[in-house]
């Protein structure tokens, strides 16, 4: 969800860690081919491309399959590739809100798809505009908290643009805005701070406590939405509260 999961931890249970792989990467592929597409093949030229690359390399991609994606991008092996950004909006359980951003060659089977995941997983397919006011688009970029301190971190990154630094147990996220994304990150890598993601989200104004039969729900909810090969990201206001996870993690 989002780039990264907040609730790994608990999902790791419910899916094969090859599959998510698998699906991890085809959506970084699919970044890369929209970006080729949209500003040539030269990754050094291409700022967009070189993010996308830089991503997939990051996840470990094979090089191989970048190169394939960077050409068939580009159309340079003769295959048309043209894919268009939806978003859909959604209600999920206790009044949780859900954001579904879909990269796809098919509105209609996206369209229908993302219909059914919502319907058939205790959601409620939301009216345009209905949901999509409670988010706001920022960058976020998340990284282990290791031996780091939430004063050392906002020194290396407030002057780059850094808006916000929230600290969970085990990781800190830097909120800032999308076009300040790349300085944080530079400002991080020259202080020698290692992070894990950083992307443009939709980042809720606003958190909705889910209880554990609640969260059940909305995790069946984003898993099933998630298998969907049109779904790029999955963004909600849902908060699923410490003792919440401790119950699932009990779960079978």
């Amino acid at each position: 969800m989002s780039g990264h999961s907040k609730w790994a931890t608990t999902k790791h249970k419910k899916a094969a860690i090859d599959a998510k792989r698998a699906k991890s990467f085809a959506k970084l592929i699919k970044n890369i081919e929209v970006a080729a597409r949209a500003g040539g093949a030269d990754v050094a030229g291409n700022p967009g491309l070189e993010l996308a690359v830089s991503k997939a390399k990051k996840t470990s991609v094979p090089i191989d399959n970048i190169n394939r994606a960077v050409k068939r991008g580009a159309g340079l092996l003769g295959e048309a590739v043209d894919y268009q950004t939806i978003m859909y909006e959604a209600r999920g359980p206790q009044g949780s809100a859900l954001l579904i951003e879909c990269l796809t060659d098919n509105k209609n089977r996206a369209a229908s798809e993302v219909r059914l995941g919502i319907s058939r997983n205790g959601g409620t397919v939301a009216d345009p505009g209905s949901v999509a006011y409670l988010f706001a688009r920022k960058g976020v970029i998340t990284l282990p908290k290791k031996d780091l301190t939430e004063d050392e971190l906002l020194l290396s990154v407030l002057d780059a643009g850094a808006d916000e630094v929230k600290e969970s147990a085990e990781s800190f996220e830097i909120i800032s805005e999308p076009q300040d994304l790349r300085a944080v990150v530079d400002a991080l890598d020259e202080s020698h701070i290692e992070y894990e993601t950083d992307d443009v989200e939709f980042v809720p104004s606003m958190q909705v406590d889910l209880d554990a039969d609640g969260a059940r729900k909305f995790l069946r909810l984003v898993d099933a939405l998630e298998e969907l090969d049109d779904v790029q990201n999955v963004y909600s206001n849902a908060h699923l509260p410490d003792e919440v996870l401790a119950e699932l993690e009990n779960d079978d």
